[in-house]
């Protein structure tokens, strides 16, 4: 039976396998938002500051976006099975690391090794599924793998709440262990290997290129999240970045053997996906980061009490994601892709008006919006993006969604991270003024930080809390402000260069298409 034309006989219980291997990259950040607070405690964590925070999350995604592309041609190249249970591997045992370090530095270190495994993860996933599936029935086995990232955020910050409600920090990271050894043992059982049947050379230079922009463009983001980009470390490597990216791309068109084949960027529908996911990761994760702080200080709520209270953002994902192909299909990606993006605009806009003492139900219902917004999103544009490549390379294709996806959350994290904290210790000046230096540095590094001053300092320390609520709450609001103007270029992308109801023209064909028709290649439409 021709698999790739009829679909894999066993592609869902397949589907199910890539899932348990998708949940446990995805679980791992959304457990890391709830033990933040932990880690940062000098005594029952690791006396780890805002910044060092901030960097064992940016660690991680530094080495994934940095490797997803490369990843996802080596799983075209070497095999896409091979390369996620090796992925699974590298992540278990990272895991481990994380879970035993005794400073910031080591956590911040594992975290990026955790990055590595996972880089090989996620396109390996998405490519499997375009190989296993028809094209009528990827949409919706890509709307149940998109539907498993908010599994992931559903069940991320409530395993881990349990989890630090009874044992160390250290336990969040302990749990991916038995989650890899259950999904490297089903990938051995059930799911079979594909590669690209015609690889030719490995694109060394345009590989090595990517690596190499990609990282340095990550790590200026961050670095100038952190200490401005007016310091060299932050525009000197984003200068870099841009002249690597710029002669990849130039590279690329000239090469007999491009590992990505640039030109698939003139199909409008390819372009607007890729900038989509951008955009939309770039608002929501920039708000995971800093709603974290604010049930867990603000509003005082433990690990699993906060937790929980990302639940309904996950279910709005794992509910609404499964149906957005049969949306697709009867409004188009146009209407769907605008509807959801708004939806995420609305729930960013809300957090605007989110005060101190704001009834919580309010900030669920916000959540709650927020994931069903990027469920009507994600789906649609990551089967455009995947349905522009050659059934071959899927891996290149998934890569690029992946790619987006981390360079984007990490630009959230680090811009309106910047945003919060320029603000913050602008409010929080005067009310520290008085204090020790060590202290005054401490309180206005970081909310965090002003806790620990406070308690500290007895029973003087409610009015330094009751001034760092003020500033932080004043800071959250204009990051939240960030989100939606990004959140509403995402609308404005959709609306000008997404398909409506109607199919589109098709385009003309890109070098890809062309190469791939003319050695009769089937490609994978939507």
């Amino acid at each position: 039976m021709d698999e790739t034309h009829t679909g894999h006989p066993r592609r869902w219980a397949i589907l199910g396998v890539l899932v348990i291997s998708l949940l446990v990259v995805v679980l791992d950040n959304t457990v890391l938002n709830v033990a933040m607070r932990t880690i940062a405690d000098p005594g029952s964590g690791l006396g780890a500051s805002q910044s060092q925070l901030e960097w064992a999350i940016n660690s991680y995604t530094l080495v994934f976006a940095g490797l997803l592309f490369t990843a996802g041609i080596l799983a075209d190249q070497l095999g896409r099975r091979v390369t996620l249970i090796t992925g699974l591997a590298v992540f278990g045992v990272a895991s481990l690391l994380s879970a035993y370090a005794q400073s910031p530095g080591q956590l911040i270190g594992a975290r990026a090794l955790m990055g590595l495994g996972a880089a090989a993860v996620m396109p390996a996933t998405l490519s499997i599924i375009a190989n296993v599936f028809t094209p009528q029935e990827r949409p919706r086995a890509i709307g149940i793998w998109a539907g498993a990232v908010g599994l992931a955020a559903a069940i991320g910050p409530v395993v881990g709440g349990v989890l630090l409600e009874r044992f160390w920090w250290g336990s969040v990271f302990l749990i991916n262990v038995p989650v890899v050894i259950a999904g490297i043992v089903l990938l051995l059982v059930l799911v079979p290997e594909s590669k690209d049947p015609r690889p030719g050379r490995i694109d060394i230079p345009g590989v090595l290129m990517s690596v190499v922009g990609l990282s340095l463009l990550t790590y200026g983001v961050i670095t100038g999240g952190e200490d401005g980009f007016g310091r060299w470390q932050a525009w000197g490597s984003l200068a870099v970045a841009v002249i690597v990216l710029v002669g990849f791309v130039l590279y690329e068109l000239r090469t007999a053997y491009p590992s990505l084949d640039v030109r698939l960027f003139k199909n409008a529908q390819f372009s607007a996906s890729t900038g989509m996911v951008g955009l939309i990761f770039f608002a929501s994760m920039g708000a995971m980061f800093f709603s974290a702080f604010y049930l867990q200080l603000v509003r005082g709520y433990g690990p699993l009490a906060s937790g929980a209270l990302f639940v309904p953002f996950a279910v709005g994902q794992l509910v609404f994601a499964p149906r957005s192909a049969a949306m697709v299909k009867r409004y188009g990606p146009k209407a769907v892709s605008v509807v959801g993006l708004l939806l995420v605009t609305v729930g960013l806009a809300g957090w605007i008006l989110v005060g101190a003492g704001t009834p919580i139900w309010i900030v669920g219902a916000l959540f709650f919006v927020m994931g069903v917004g990027m469920a009507n999103v994600m789906p649609p544009a990551t089967e455009s993006i995947m349905a522009a490549v050659p059934r071959e390379k899927a891996g290149v294709g998934s890569a690029v969604s992946n790619t987006v996806r981390q360079v984007g959350g990490a630009l959230g994290v680090a811009v309106l991270g910047a945003v919060l904290s320029s603000v913050y210790r602008g409010d929080v000046e005067d009310a520290t003024a008085a204090l020790p230096d060590a202290a005054r540095e401490a309180a206005r590094e970081s909310i965090s930080g002003a806790y620990g001053v406070a308690e500290q300092a007895g029973a003087a320390g409610s009015g330094l809390i009751s001034q760092a609520d003020d500033a932080f709450m004043t800071a959250l609001h204009w990051s939240a402000a960030g989100g939606v103007v990004v959140a509403l270029l995402g609308a404005l992308v959709a609306l000008l260069w997404l398909p409506g109801r109607r199919p589109a023209t098709a385009p003309a064909p890109t070098s890809a298409e062309g190469l791939a028709e003319e050695q009769g290649v089937e490609l994978i439409n939507s």
